[in-house]
Order: structure tokens, then sequence, then C-alpha cells
């Protein structure tokens, strides 16, 4: 049992990482591809790459699909459709900076979400690792500048990324809803959704926008996002919040902005700051914090 949740522990610091690779990209491309369209062709790729390998295992959870269609058609609007293309609109009018702070309050959220609509409580203990965690991510996002707060210009991106926040942390809780299919057919599933969903958005911006160029950096950036983020974070994050809860798992959000500035390390020559090691210290003290035992610590309202 140890063992098992010790690797499940470990597939839960993937995510973060490809999602903190794609925020950097999305920033990065932002005037190359058009948000709707860089979801809509992240969600399609990634579901041509699934469907050679799970339509056998749709079709024999199909009558289960059925019978939950409106728990896979909500999930898949929340943590498909609407987060991603929301982020990646985000991206065209605020800063990488202010998309990062506003994603690491996204495990207060979960945990605010999971007492509003389930009771779910947390204990004294808990609620200071989220506070660890958070002070962690944000004095990483601030450079150990506390003076960068006052300087921050927050714009409609940040109310956009905020709104994002919000429906992928419902999206997190929601997943105790999800049926009891293969986790292969579930990602299936609600990619189709997503796909479907986004397809007129996609129409439309397509008659609005100039051409998509397809160039190596366009052609590169899109199969990282629907390998890396799309179907291999999404499984490993499905299967984390199966294994320990909406509130354990959503701590683990706190990594983005950690991974985020190691990416701008090894690819764009930035220097490893004091700031970065206090930060690593604040987030691992606090998930490790959240992760003992609680026999000995009263859970508490929130």
């Amino acid at each position: 049992m140890k063992n098992k949740f010790s690797y499940i522990y470990l597939l839960m610091i993937l995510p973060p990482l490809f999602w903190a690779g794609n925020s950097v990209l999305a920033r990065g491309i932002a005037e190359m591809i058009p948000p709707v369209a860089l979801s809509f062709w992240r969600w399609t790729i990634a579901l041509i790459v699934l469907l050679p390998f799970t339509w056998k295992q749709v079709r024999r959870d199909w009558p289960t699909i059925c019978a939950a269609k409106k728990s896979i058609f909500l999930l898949g609007l929340l943590g498909i459709a609407a987060f991603n293309t929301l982020l990646y609109t985000a991206a065209h009018t605020t800063t990488a900076l202010n998309l990062s702070l506003t994603q690491s309050v996204m495990p207060v959220v979960i945990v605010v979400i999971s007492f509003v609509l389930f009771h779910e409580r947390i204990s004294r203990l808990q609620l200071f690792a989220i506070i660890l965690c958070t002070l962690g991510a944000g004095y990483i996002i601030i450079q150990g500048d506390w003076q960068r707060l006052m300087q921050l210009e927050f714009v409609s991106g940040d109310l956009i990324m905020l709104f994002a926040v919000t429906l992928y942390g419902l999206y997190s809780v929601f997943l105790r809803k999800r049926p009891a299919i293969h986790p292969m057919s579930f990602l299936t599933t609600t990619f189709t959704v997503g796909v479907v969903l986004l397809l007129p958005l996609y129409l439309w911006e397509w008659q609005h926008t100039p051409p998509l160029e397809l160039n190596p950096a366009v052609m590169f950036s899109l199969l990282y996002v629907a390998l890396c983020p799309s179907i291999l974070a999404y499984l490993f994050w499905n299967r984390g919040i199966h294994e320990v809860g909406a509130n354990k798992a959503g701590l683990y959000i706190n990594l983005v902005p950690l991974f985020a500035s190691f990416l701008a390390v090894l690819f764009l020559g930035e220097r490893f700051q004091s700031y970065h090691l206090i930060g690593i210290i604040l987030i691992a003290s606090g998930l490790l914090l959240f992760n003992l035992p609680l026999h000995r610590t009263g859970r508490i309202r929130i």
C-alpha cells in the first residue's frame, strides 16, 4: 500500500510540470495561434492519438457512458472545453506572471468548493499547509520582492483566468462523480465532448482571424499540448484525484509556478535565484504537512 501511494504522489508531480510548460508556451505563441484554434486542435489531435487504442474499451463501456452522459458532458465542458480555451484567451491580454499567480490560488478554490458542495472538511494543520504552499508559489511568482505585488496591473485577462481557475476547481471536485468506466474511456469521451463543444467556436474564430500558419514552432506546440498537458497530464491527474481526493491533489497545483521557473532557467537562460529555493522549501513543507496522518489533528470548518 505504501509503495502504491508513493507511486501516486510521483504521478501527481507530472501534471503541474506539463501544465507549467503549457502556460509558458501559451504566452510564447500567443501571436501565432488564436486561442480557440490552439484549444480545438490540442484536443482534436489528442483524440486522434487516443482513438486507435481506446475505441474497443469505449465500446465495452458504452452502456455505462450513456447512463452517465450528463456527468461526462459536465466534466468535458469544465475541464476540457472551457478551462484551456479561457487560459489561452487570457494569455493574449495578461502576463505570464499574472497567469501563474492566478493558478496558484486553485488549491484554495478546490478546498472551498469541496466544503460548499460536499461538506468536506480539512484539519487545522492542513489549512496551514495550504497557506504554506500558496505562499511558496506566490513567493516564486513575485521573485522574492513583495513590492512587486503593488506593481501588478490586472486586466481583462486576469479576470478570465480567475474564472478559468474556478471552472477547473469545479472539474477537479466533480471528478468524484465520474462514472465507473476505464480511465482511457473517460479521457476519450470527455475529449470528444470538448472537441464537439469547441468546433462551432473554432469555425467562428476561423472566419475572423488570419489563417493558421503551420510552421515548425506551431506544429511542435500543437504536438506538445496534445500529448503532455492533455493525454498524460489528465490521465495522471484524474487517477491521482481518484486515489487521494481533490483537496490533497489540488495542493500540487502550487508546483506550476515552480516548474515554470525551472523551465525558464532551462530554455530561456534565466538564473536560479534564492527566491526559487525559498519557494521550494515552503511548497515542500506544505505538501509534507498536508499529507501527515490526521489522527491527532482536529478537523475544522472553513
